[in-house]
């Protein structure tokens, strides 16, 4: 009897441990269980995934991956929210706050990101210079990354900037200086206002914004539908 359980225990071991491996081959520790998310944000109340909008009511969200108009031409998410880790929005809540002043805005595209898309993502892009590496996961993975623009608040449409979001063009790079000098003008500003309140830009994305701090998140799998 005492085997058969010992067996037992070796085989569901076994098998927790290939579901593991099924659903992160590379090794990473991802959080994709909700009841553990959960014991961490009490614990820490800083690890809570925060709905932006919920938050930040007067944010504008065009949530691209629920919707075909991205990239991968293909609906990614099932539901159009976003969050972030709870200092991530309160520091969106100042910048917008700033912005408003100023008769703009903030527009996100997208936030925490779910471990699986990344995956998916990976696996499908024609540059991989444009997405994440699966192997190490990405800050929107951790909650801890945003894609925005801004609006101007008196027409509601979008700030002109370099490309449009998720171009794969030399363009899009926050350093790119051939371009008329009111659309570097609007880019700066953009980046100026983030990288002063707590954000860095990515070398390649002109609207691609990390936290200052992602290191203290882990990276996360659990689906907006959860949150």
């Amino acid at each position: 009897m005492k085997r058969f359980i010992v067996f037992f225990l070796l085989s569901l071991s076994l098998h927790s441990c290939a579901q593991k491996n099924e659903q992160n081959p590379y090794g990473l520790t991802i959080i994709n269980d909700y009841r553990n998310y959960k014991k961490a944000y009490q614990k820490n109340p800083n690890d809570e995934l925060v709905e932006i909008k919920k938050a930040i009511p007067s944010i504008v969200l065009d949530i691209r991956y629920a919707t075909k108009n991205n990239f991968m031409q293909e609906v990614m998410y099932k539901q159009a929210r976003a969050f972030a880790r709870k200092p991530v929005v309160e520091q969106l809540k100042k910048i917008q706050a700033i912005l408003n002043k100023q008769g703009y805005g903030l527009k996100i595209f997208d936030a925490y990101r779910p471990y699986a898309i990344t995956l998916a993502f990976y696996e499908k892009a024609s540059d991989k210079n444009f997405v994440a590496n699966p192997a190490k996961g990405s800050k929107h993975n951790r909650g801890c990354a945003v894609d925005l623009t801004i609006i101007d608040l008196r027409t509601g449409k979008d700030v002109p900037m370099p490309t449009p979001y998720d171009s794969f063009a030399p363009e899009a790079s926050p350093h790119y200086e051939k371009l008329p000098a009111a659309v570097i003008k609007n880019r700066d500003f953009l980046i100026a206002t983030m990288q002063a309140n707590g954000f860095r830009v990515i070398y390649n994305e002109w609207w691609h914004f990390d936290f200052n701090g992602w290191q203290n998140y882990e990276l996360m799998d659990i689906p907006f539908e959860q949150l």
